[in-house]
């Protein structure tokens, strides 16, 4: 585990950058709309609104967050990176000390405008922490333990979390704030397909004369094989080569630029990939 100023100075400022995002949406938009988000956060919240209710105890976030990412954190130190951790445990920890000190303010009653916009808030602050190596916690290191180190598909348990919560907070405090929740978590997870595509696949299909050439450089930029398949032109009747490759969304322009740079008329079709068993490489977290 190696720390160098530059890369780790950067890394370090966006994630707390993200991390004071993620905390004013929670005291501002969530708190106002009575709402929850996913995974552990929105455990949080329904924990200390649940003491407050009942038991008129005010909960700080702090400690109830820590407290439930004990075992996520562990999992991450574990079996994780313990570099993705520490960044990790950074976002967990400055999230919750900045909720508990921005006082609430409210910005609009419209839930429907705090859904949409608290969600839409909310992915962007976890994109920006998955960008940089790191994650807002709880539910997240599991996703990334399962789909790393077993190759089991995630989102079924993930999205049985969520309903367990919204089902609670639903019995305990109205059921209109559990379905405004359910868009806060589409608009939240929207967001986060669109900018961090690390487990999205994209399907290329290359035209060239360059066959190996072309399979040297997608596995020198992406770390993925590639399989060379004969063809014929139909136009022409010329003897080409396929060069079928499966890489991730985010690698695929690079390796698009470089397939150029080998053979300028080499024809790409690029698709989106969407289902994929066997091996395939994934960069491991540090």
């Amino acid at each position: 585990m190696k720390f160098t100023f530059k890369e780790d100075g950067k890394r370090f400022a966006v994630i707390c950058v993200a991390a004071a995002i993620m905390a004013a949406n929670i005291a501002t938009l969530v708190r106002t709309g009575g709402l929850y988000p996913g995974g552990v956060t929105g455990l949080t919240v329904l924990i200390q609104r649940a003491a407050k209710m009942f038991f008129h105890i005010r909960l700080p976030y702090t400690p109830v967050s820590l407290l439930l990412n004990a075992v996520p954190i562990f999992i991450g130190f574990r079996f994780i990176g313990r570099k993705f951790t520490i960044y990790s445990c950074v976002v967990i920890l400055l999230t919750g000390v900045l909720t508990d000190l921005i006082p609430e303010y409210t910005i609009t009653y419209d839930t429907l405008l705090i859904s949409l916009f608290g969600g839409l808030i909310n992915g962007s602050a976890i994109s920006l922490c998955l960008l940089m190596g790191a994650t807002t916690g709880g539910t997240d290191f599991i996703a990334i333990f399962l789909s790393e180190k077993k190759g089991m598909d995630s989102w079924n348990i993930i999205l049985g979390f969520n309903i367990v919560i919204l089902s609670l907070a639903g019995l305990l405090f109205g059921w209109d704030k559990a379905l405004y929740s359910i868009i806060f978590q589409y608009a939240s997870t929207q967001v986060m397909h669109l900018l961090y595509k690390k487990y999205q696949q994209k399907t290329l299909f290359i035209v060239t004369n360059h066959p190996m050439e072309v399979c040297r450089a997608i596995h020198q930029v992406s770390h993925h094989g590639a399989t060379v398949l004969d063809g014929q032109g139909g136009y022409e009747q010329n003897q080409r080569s396929v060069v079928y490759s499966v890489v991730s969304s985010a690698e695929s322009k690079k390796v698009i630029h470089t397939v150029k740079a080998i053979d300028p008329k080499a024809f790409i079709n690029a698709i989106r990939t969407e289902q994929l068993s066997g091996r395939f490489y994934n960069k491991p977290a540090d």
